[in-house]
């Protein structure tokens, strides 16, 4: 895969100007999809886009499946513009604000889906029925029976903790599936058709965005979240005591620049090997299946975490920091090696953030995938330093001036509690006479650098600070809720985007933009 030199931006659907709450795929990921392309981006860059839940304070990155859509991303008003929805509704817009009111969204939605449901049973014509006839089709063996039926019993037991459910269930005992399938059929079929609407809608933004020149990079978290139906449905192939129900050990990295105590995520971690060493057949396959399924939605896909694939740091279940856990191998090359072999080369980015190896870095060279750059972690007074502009040789990667786990770049410069001995030295490295417009000078010098793929944070190009950051790494409240409001973003800094662009041969002609 080559990038070519491009720009890319950095927002989640649910950042959107959304008017109910939250963004979406409507009229509002258009509009985004119209601006950005006059600003000279050839990428737009989202979180993952699984469901999420309140039990895990909405984080993109604790989805409650893999294979699934974020319900929460379908678009009421064109749910309401489908030719099977006669009951015209009226409902009142969300107050304009800067952060998602999931909860409100939520209920909202709820009820717009179960509405339109009904409608479409009594109003779709016999080729929409066959349209999600073949839905169904196409992923129930996959996903879809199981995250369907998963769902109608988080509404039975108001829980999504499968865990805590009866035994029968927790192990998925055959017959009682059976039944639980008969007893909550209607159920499991609004789940179903939710679904249904999700992957429509995708695909219809999707198929705008590639025609407008730009391509979606996806985002695959490394790890499960326990409380999910891919852990109810694949247990098999996670270190889990199935008898008590627990996981032996859990995810987390060691104490990093976010964290003193390293972050304890408690994921449970795979199973990568049979009792004889080699690659765990059930383990792979479903990776093989998430990472096939991930592509068709999306023409790239980041690997967060991607260093896991070579070791990956193990936590006693129990433990109430990451302080206490050791490194232990992952699949590394053999695990790329048969996938490639199986299904070509794909269009992957990797995650190589934290603690970073030489066997790492050499199993990401050997991959030939581009790695990430970072300019918030650049000015230490380290002149070597991999992330300082003039070090970033390799063109095979991707500069970002922050990510969604970083502060906004305005708010890392202007913090405060930011020694001036290291402002100042940011500012001599970037030739700055003052302090204002940081947010644009760090920005020029991302698109400025040799990296093939130059992405900034929407709230970047806005000059945001700290309060407008998506996610503190270690911390649990106020994180994932940033949205867009109305007008924010406007032409004028699409024509500053663009400028930089073409001043830095980032706007790639016809041929090399059909590289990817």
């Amino acid at each position: 895969m080559e990038l070519g030199r491009s720009a890319g931006i950095l927002l989640h659907i649910t950042s959107l100007p959304g008017k109910y709450g939250t963004g979406t795929l409507g009229d509002e990921a258009y509009e985004f999809v119209d601006l950005i392309h006059k600003g000279g981006f050839r990428y737009w860059q989202i979180l993952p886009v699984g469901p999420v839940s309140p039990s895990m304070c909405w984080s993109p990155y604790s989805s409650i499946s893999s294979f699934a859509g974020n319900e929460l991303f379908i678009s009421i008003d064109l749910l309401f513009r489908e030719n099977w929805f006669k009951n015209k509704i009226s409902c009142d817009e969300f107050p304009e604000d800067h952060f998602c009111n999931f909860d409100r969204a939520r209920r909202f939605l709820r009820k717009v889906v179960i509405l339109s449901f009904d409608e479409f049973l009594l109003h779709a014509t016999e080729e929409e029925n066959m349209e999600f006839h073949r839905f169904c089709l196409q992923h129930n063996s996959l996903w879809l029976d199981d995250y369907a039926l998963y769902i109608s019993l988080v509404h039975e037991f108001n829980s999504f903790n499968w865990m805590s459910w009866k035994k029968d269930i927790a192990v998925r005992d055959p017959e009682t599936i059976t039944t639980l399938n008969t007893k909550l059929a209607e159920r499991v079929l609004l789940v179903k058709y939710a679904q249904f609407i999700f992957f429509r809608q995708w695909k219809r933004l999707k198929d705008y965005a590639n025609s407008k020149g730009i391509k979606i990079i996806g985002d695959i978290p490394i790890y499960i979240s326990m409380e999910s139906s891919d852990a109810w449905i694949n247990s098999s192939i996670l270190d889990f005591d199935i008898i008590n129900l627990k996981p032996n050990k859990v995810s987390g990295v060691p104490p990093d620049y976010f964290s003193e105590t390293g972050q304890l995520w408690g994921n449970p971690l795979y199973k990568w090997y049979n009792s004889s060493g080699e690659l765990n057949e059930d383990t792979y396959q479903w990776w093989k299946k998430r990472i096939l399924h991930s592509i068709s939605l999306t023409d790239i896909i980041r690997i967060d975490h991607f260093r896991g694939f070579e070791s990956y740091w193990s936590v006693e279940y129990g433990e109430e920091t990451a302080i206490n856990g050791e490194w232990e191998h992952g699949p590394g090359k053999p695990f790329f090696d048969r996938l490639s072999s199986e299904t070509g080369a794909l269009p992957l980015i990797a995650e190589d953030l934290g603690v970073i190896t030489p066997e790492v870095k050499q199993l990401r060279e050997m991959l030939h995938l581009p790695g990430m750059k970072i300019l918030q972690f650049a000015f230490d007074f380290n002149n070597k330093n991999e992330y300082l502009p003039h070090n970033i040789y390799e063109k095979n990667c991707v500069v970002y001036t922050g990510t969604h786990d970083n502060d906004t770049v305005n708010g890392w410069f202007y913090d405060p509690e930011f020694p001036q001995e290291y402002r100042d030295y940011v500012m001599d490295y970037l030739g700055m006479k003052d302090w204002s417009d940081f947010h644009w000078r760090i920005i020029r010098e991302a698109y400025a650098t040799q990296a093939d793929l130059a992405v900034v944070p929407v709230q970047d190009i806005l000059g945001y600070g700290t309060e407008f950051r998506m996610n503190t790494p270690g911390t649990i409240e106020c994180n994932w809720k940033w949205k867009l409001t109305n007008g924010a973003l406007t032409e004028k800094m699409m024509k500053k985007t663009g400028k930089l662009a073409k001043m830095f041969s980032r706007i790639p002609d016809i041929e090399e933009s059909k590289s990817v």
